[in-house]
This record gives structure tokens, sequence and C-alpha cells, in this order.
């Protein structure tokens, strides 16, 4: 039984340029069938979370990683009531704005982008779906509903201006997150990219989203402290026995002994990781109908005038989840090699922006429109910008290696 609170399509507060609806999809539907066709979506195949893509098969992409998160969003979606198309389509795309090498690109990117406005992978998704598609005769982008790009745009929570004494983002799991900010003077210090898509078609961005784009956002953090750990341990930077022993982990791999005592290794971490990915989904949804019952929204406006979240995790969860997330840091994020594939891999972003800024006929034929356009220093970064970020990981190593393989580094030919 759907929830007074929950989007309904036939309230969907429309598309930005007007269109016929179907007669077999709701629009939440149509928004989600656009992100799947999108090319930016198929990109998240060869975009990885902390490895690199050629690093092995085994490791989740941020395709495989979006599929997981729209698989949990769904099903805590469909237990509280709330609209699963709509969650669905926030989940699918909420990746789409990331760079080629996970945050370690985002970081490179956006410290070279400093003088421009800035990088936000969350800004930048919403640029994709809005200006970088092109493939439709009406109109540049997939023309999302506002429901979903609202979603986009702040399924973490407000997006407000950065002031200086701002407290640090806390941790995400594949990186830390960069703070929402930009450089132009015209954002009003967001992100640029996000200042100028709301400046024509306003998200609202000060309030909370609907209880459907923070459905996708926990379903985010569920699905990589989940899957973080499983390729950690995949990669043999910890062992089931240091895993064990951290908060939520410690009875589930309990529970899984007791039954199958002596169970083969594998088996015994699958048991274990999935019992852990339960726990974290039945808090979600059992704190978030407390929520709600208290809260009482009949809408999703008055979902988002709350001030305050209503879907997402008890106290005492969110404190286990933190130990976890320092274990991850300290033990994954910051491992030796990952480390020295950040070097390597921030290298070719370092690398490759300059030579495109400064050699911009190397970008591909379609481009070359766009950069006659290009007004000044800015306009022309800021396309660039564009265009690496929309790199997967091994078109940019390869394009490194091609345009700039003798400097060394990480385009470096090995004997």
């Amino acid at each position: 039984m759907k929830r007074p609170c929950a989007a309904d399509p036939a309230r969907a507060r429309g598309r930005r340029v007007a269109e016929e609806e179907s007669a077999y999809r709701s629009c939440y539907q149509r928004d989600r069938d656009r992100i799947i066709h999108s090319s930016a979506f198929r990109r998240l195949q060869h975009k990885t979370q902390v490895f690199v893509e050629h690093e092995g098969d085994y490791f989740r992409t941020r395709l495989t990683h979006s599929i997981e998160v729209a698989q949990v969003a769904r099903t805590i979606a469909g237990a509280l009531g709330l609209n699963q198309e709509l969650t669905e389509a926030v989940a699918l795309a909420h990746d789409l704005g990331h760079t080629p090498f996970g945050h370690t690109g985002e970081d490179a990117l956006d410290a070279l982008m400093a003088p421009f406005g800035g990088f936000d992978h969350n800004a930048q998704a919403v640029r994709i779906v809005t200006t970088l598609e092109r493939h439709y005769a009406a109109f540049d982008g997939l023309n999302l509903t506002w429901d979903t790009l609202e979603g986009l745009a702040k399924h973490n929570g407000p997006v407000t201006p950065l002031r200086g004494d701002d407290p640090v983002t806390p941790l995400r799991g594949d990186g830390p997150v960069t703070p929402l900010r930009g450089d132009d003077p015209a954002s009003g210090d967001l992100p640029w990219a996000l200042a100028e898509y709301n400046a024509g078609h306003d998200l609202e961005l000060a309030t909370h989203a609907s209880a459907e784009a923070q459905a996708a956002a926990v379903s985010d953090d569920i699905a990589y402290n989940n899957h973080d750990l499983h390729d950690g341990l995949r990669a043999g930077l910890f062992t089931d026995e240091e895993v064990a022993a951290l908060p939520i982990i410690c009875p589930c791999y309990g529970e899984v002994d007791r039954l199958w005592p002596g169970l083969d290794p594998y088996r015994r971490r699958h048991e274990a990781l999935r019992r852990v990915f339960g726990v974290m989904v039945a808090d979600v949804i059992e704190t978030s109908r407390a929520r709600l019952a208290q809260a009482a929204p009949q809408s999703p406006d008055e979902v988002r005038a709350l001030g305050h979240p209503v879907i997402g995790f008890s106290d005492a969860l969110a404190a286990d989840l933190a130990a976890i997330r320092d274990f991850l840091f300290r033990r994954m994020y910051r491992a030796p090699p990952v480390m020295e594939m950040r070097r390597r891999v921030t290298r070719v972003v370092e690398e490759l922006f300059p030579f495109y800024l400064e050699r911009p006929e190397n970008l591909p034929r379609r481009w070359q429109e766009e950069v006659a356009r290009a007004r000044d220093e800015t306009a022309l970064a800021r396309l660039v910008s564009d265009y690496i970020s929309g790199m997967t990981d091994r078109f940019a190593l390869e394009s490194h290696a091609r345009l700039l393989g003798g400097r060394g580094g990480a385009g470096e030919r090995r004997s």
C-alpha cells in the first residue's frame, strides 16, 4: 500500500520540455528506461569503484554497483510504500557523473578545475542528463522529470554553499566525497554545473529530496559498505578473521559457523556478508517506518519541508557502520597498493587535462563545434572536464599512453 507521501506519477512536476505521456509506462518508468539506454550508463561498465578496471574482472564497476543499489532501493521503497520506479531511476543514475578511477579521478579533476569552478560528480550527473546526452531531436539531455532531477541533485541532502567554517564531508565508501562548492561567483558558491542548470529550472536545492531519493541514497551506503568488504577480501588487503571482529559482521560470521561448522572459506564469507546486507536493509526499513509514522508527512512536499531525512539507519547501526568505514579507510582505501594506483592514475588525469586544454584540436571531431564556441579559457576548461570525466578507466589509460606515453608515469612502457 502506497503512503500518502509517496511520489505519484500523476502528480509529477513534469519535464522541462513538455512531452506526450506514454500509454504504457509512467513518467518515472520512462525516466528509468532513458537512463538505462543512455551512453553515460553504458560507460559505467568500465569505470571502477576502488580498483582500476583492468586489474581484474571480479571487482565491482560503477555499473554493477548501480545495479546493486537499484535492487536494494526497490526493496526498501516497496517495503515502505514508496514509489519504486522513481527510487530505481535515481539509484541507477546516481553515479553517472563519476570520473574514471573513482574518487581518485574526481579529486584530481576537481583540483585542476579549481580556477574554473571545480568539479563535483553529483552536479556532473545532472549536467549529463540535462545537457551532454544528445540523442533526442527535441531536446538535449534525457528530459527527465523534475522529480528525478531533484533526486539526482540532492539525494545526499540539501545542496547549500560551503562556507570556510563548514565541516569536512565525511568519508564515503569508495573514497572521500568532494565537498559541494565551486569558485564561479555566479554560482553562489555552488557547483557550477548544478548552479548553471538550476538557474533555469529550480530544483529547490535548499530542501531535502523526496523519500524515494533518500531511499536511493541509503541504498548506495548499504551496497558500497558490503561490496567494498567483499572486494577488499578478494584482493587480499585483509582477512576474514579481521573482518569478523568488526561490529555487525561478528555475529553474522558467528551464525554461519554455528549453522555450518567447517564450511569452506569462500561460502562462509558469502553467507556472512549476505547476512550483513540483510541486517543493514532491515535496520533502514524498521527505522524509516518509525520516522515516517512519527512525522506523518502527507505528501512529497511535506517530506521536503521536514528539515531532516526520514529514510536512514538507526543511530546504533550508523555508529557501527562508522567503525567499518574507518577499517576500510585504513586497510583498503589507503592500503599501499591502492595508494600506488592512486598516484599513477592521478598523474594520468593531471597530464591529460593540460594537454587537451593547450591542444583542443586533439578532442574528437564531434567536440570541435563546442571548442569553436568556447568563449574563453573557462568555457574551454569545462569542455575538457566534460570530456575527461566521461572517459572510462581503460580509455583514459589508452589515451594517456597514446598521447603522452613518452613522459613516463602511468603511461610509461615497461619492459
